[in-house]
């Protein structure tokens, strides 16, 4: 699969290639650019760090090889990250647990936002809350009713403690004021195999899992998780609008460099970044696979987002006291 990001580019403008694909060229030699991806493949954020691979790559005129080092809520593909050289040749390229890693791994020994600098806001996927078809829910109030008459004995699947949607699930308990269990996997894609065999209740994860098997008619999806709705999804609320206060959250993804990069290099990566984004071919490859772009995809958006997003999941982790598994 890595291979695969090498030559499957998208042809692009010569006249906006070149120019930036010569200065890659002389910061970064001959040498590909590593693109350390903390999930394992095929899991949402590979997805999109390969499409911005191959995107990326004609731009840069260099190959970019995916390096997928998974585990630990992100923690072992960050430390991997952090052992690179500060020359550009390495990025990182996290989602939503990137804010938390420190605070659900105290022990993490690197600072989410000080020791990453933020090369480009990429993209964002609304989630799905879905139930099985046995539920006896048809829209979110419906559900929060039917949660508060079971309570633990109800059940949600997801991932490992600190995981997206472990931490879209928490939210939604908190803002919900429902309670239920939660079954964490070691994968989310496991998760969302038992709630279609009937063995849990209800999830909230990515459309790219949970969709098809809406389609199957073996789940039901009540809401996406971003205030307003999606484009993707249009015929579903976003979870504020169906009666969940300030609920507002979305898988996002961003990529990083080391401090202390020269900053000609962060200029380079930022610029294929976002020349990529903004390419209408990649632009349909990443709504074919779910996801939205954002509508500023600077260093200076990301890291606002990434600070944004640490306040507010410190105080809610904090009352959690979550436990990685």
């Amino acid at each position: 699969m890595r291979r695969r990001s090498l030559f499957a580019a998208p042809l692009l403008a010569a006249p906006l290639a070149a120019p930036l694909a010569v200065r890659a060229q002389s910061l970064f030699g001959d040498r590909p650019i590593r693109m350390i991806v903390p999930v394992a493949a095929a899991g949402a954020s590979d997805i999109v760090a390969r499409i911005m691979a191959d995107a990326m790559t004609p731009l840069l005129g260099r190959p970019i090889v995916v390096d997928n080092i998974a585990g630990a809520g992100s923690t072992l593909g960050a430390n991997a990250f952090q052992q690179a050289p500060a020359d550009g040749q390495t990025i990182f390229v996290p989602t939503n647990n990137h804010a938390l890693m420190k605070l659900v791994y105290p022990q993490f020994a690197y600072d989410p936002a000080a020791d990453f600098v933020p090369v480009a806001l990429v993209t964002r996927q609304p989630f799905v809350l879905a139930v099985h078809s046995s539920v006896p829910a048809h829209s979110v109030p419906e559900l929060i009713a039917w949660l508060r008459e079971r309570g633990t004995a109800a059940n949600l699947g997801a991932a490992a403690p600190g995981a997206v949607n472990y931490m879209a699930a928490e939210l939604f308990r908190l803002r919900a004021g429902v309670d239920f269990t939660i079954v964490s996997y070691r994968a989310a894609a496991a998760a969302a195999q038992d709630l279609a065999a009937g063995r849990l209740d209800f999830t909230i994860d990515s459309p790219t899992l949970l969709m098809p098997l809406v389609r199957q008619g073996k789940l039901r999806a009540l809401a996406v998780t971003m205030a307003g709705g999606s484009t993707l999804l249009p015929g579903l609320p976003g979870l504020q609008e169906a009666g969940v206060p300030d609920y507002d959250n979305a898988a996002w993804t961003m990529i990083f460099v080391r401090p202390g990069t020269p900053a000609p290099a962060l200029a380079a990566l930022s610029a294929a970044a976002a020349r990529a984004v903004a390419d209408p071919a990649v632009g349909q490859r990443l709504a074919a696979a779910g996801f939205e772009t954002w509508p500023d995809a600077s260093p200076v958006a990301a890291e606002a987002l990434l600070r944004s997003e640490i306040a507010r999941w410190t105080p809610i982790v904090a009352r959690l006291n979550l436990k990685p598994s």
